[in-house]
């Protein structure tokens, strides 16, 4: 059966991106992320919020865009694949971890309608949608379309 592994995330960077080059000439840029959730307890009626901290490994030419524009605090929709790395720590335990291996890192705006000193970025919902939508379009370039896709009812 063929699987199928794409993740999704927007968050603000917990802290300066860690860029190193590798000795086949290389760069890989770590990116620490911070996604929230927003919820509303349902007995109490207070709102609630969860962190979730995520690595994310940026390859090639994206890592030295993401080394040289990039800062803690700053908001990212990362695109990209689940990674499950294992290893054995000084002691000989077992320890494992995910981590997102990104494809697309969109750098976005500060806040709604507010823009970066400096910056020529739009609003960040639009550069969000705008780039959900080239992706969109450069997912089913690179899969081809399907020649049944006029024909369908939906």
């Amino acid at each position: 059966m063929a699987g199928f592994n794409r993740v999704i995330l927007v968050g603000n960077l917990t802290r300066d991106p860690e860029y190193r080059q590798l000795p086949s000439g290389q760069g890989v840029c770590r990116l620490n992320l911070a996604a929230n959730r927003q919820f509303k307890d349902r007995q109490t009626g207070a709102t609630n919020q969860e962190v979730c901290f995520i690595d994310v490994d940026v390859w090639g030419g994206q890592a030295e865009a993401c080394r040289q524009y990039l800062q803690k605090g700053r908001p990212v929709l990362i695109e990209g694949r689940l990674k499950f790395d294992s290893w054995k720590d000084n002691d000989g335990q077992p320890r494992s971890k995910h981590s997102i291996v990104a494809n697309v890192v969109q750098f976005l705006s500060f806040g709604q309608g507010q823009v970066e000193q400096g910056s020529d970025e739009v609003d960040g919902a639009e550069e969000m949608s705008t780039n959900m939508g080239a992706s969109k379009r450069a997912s089913s370039t690179k899969l081809g379309a399907s020649p049944f896709d006029d024909e369908l009812p939906f």
